[in-house]
């Protein structure tokens, strides 16, 4: 009989047969920066997140450098929000000011922008409206306007969340274009129509202002459909392809490393994380197993990246 307990005796050998483990590089931390000064408002539905005014920044900055994670994502929500989301291109915008601050202050922090109109949009959805429809191609050269913007300002990586069609070929060719083609975009491929993104609408302000956003993000159940979302991306030119969000889609996320030879990104989604934070303030879980298994999960199933608000505990409790 083959004793399998064997290779589970103790700590010692269990530490030399993992066979996934964690290292807080693999971490991406999300950022919100809104407009104003002196502001660090705490978001309500996800404790220990907060908005932060650019002037306030240094406080979360320090810690992202402290942990040595791998890198954050940034949110920028304005103050003036308009039909064309005129401020998530704007050369002076909030996201535009945070960037440069931080690449003048923090260097060594690697920066993704979020591409989507979502937060700069005064009906709150991901691209141009006519009457209640979306519109696909009207959008493209928006995304572009916006990701050429934050990377000029000094973004490393160009994140479009929005899943307007298209997208990543537009994004590609204008950031060559304009000179940036060693810049990356991670392409959120597979963004499920999920309702574990309630409490980050309420970080970013970005709750549309009516419908729903089904008629361009995922039915939740269609895996298949996500495999093509993907494989199109990367024609299209994505260096990184992610799945969202995390622990419902964790399939859809072994079947893509699985079939694509291409980094993974996975995100582990403000419901997902809101979750966690209300069942450990009950004392019903232990907060600090839950949320390494569960990250330990998410690179299990294939993911190079995780974008998580638990970043940075995760990073603390991993150095203890």
């Amino acid at each position: 009989m083959y004793r399998f307990r064997r290779l589970r005796r103790d700590e010692r050998i269990r530490s030399l047969m993992q066979e996934t483990r964690l290292h807080p590089k693999d971490f991406i931390y999300p950022i919100f920066v809104i407009e104003g000064q002196n502001c660090k408002n705490p978001v309500e539905s996800m404790p220990g997140i907060f908005q932060y005014s650019i002037d306030r920044l240094d406080e979360i900055l320090e810690q992202v450098q402290a942990a040595d994670i791998g890198g954050i994502m940034l949110f920028g929500i304005p103050d003036h929000k308009d039909p064309e989301g005129s401020q998530a291109y704007a050369k002076d915008g909030v996201t535009q000011r945070a960037v440069r601050y931080i690449k003048q202050n923090y260097p060594q922090i690697y920066i993704v922008v979020d591409v989507c109109l979502c937060e700069y949009t005064s009906h709150g959805h991901c691209g141009m409206v006519c009457g209640e429809e979306i519109l696909n191609d009207e959008t493209l050269p928006y995304l572009v306007k916006m990701a050429v913007s934050l990377v000029e300002a000094g973004a490393d990586m160009a994140a479009p969340s929005d899943m307007m069609d298209g997208r990543v070929a537009a994004i590609r060719e204008g950031l060559d274009q304009a000179g940036f083609i060693q810049t990356p975009i991670m392409a959120y491929s597979a963004k499920f129509a999920s309702a574990y993104y309630g409490p980050f609408r309420d970080a970013a302000q970005s709750a549309p202002g009516f419908g729903d956003r089904k008629s361009y993000q995922m039915d939740c159940a269609n895996g298949q459909e996500a495999l093509r979302e993907i494989r199109a991306d990367i024609e299209e030119g994505a260096d990184i392809v992610m799945v969202k969000p995390a622990l419902a889609y964790l399939d859809v996320l072994k079947e893509a490393a699985m079939t694509f030879d291409m980094p993974l990104a996975v995100y582990n989604v403000s419901g997902e994380y809101a979750m966690v934070k209300a069942a450990a303030a009950k004392g019903w879980i232990d907060e600090r197993k839950i949320v390494l298994e569960n990250l330990t999960a998410m690179k299990r199933a294939g993911a190079r990246i995780i974008i998580t608000y638990h970043a940075l505990d995760a990073a603390r409790w991993m150095a203890d």
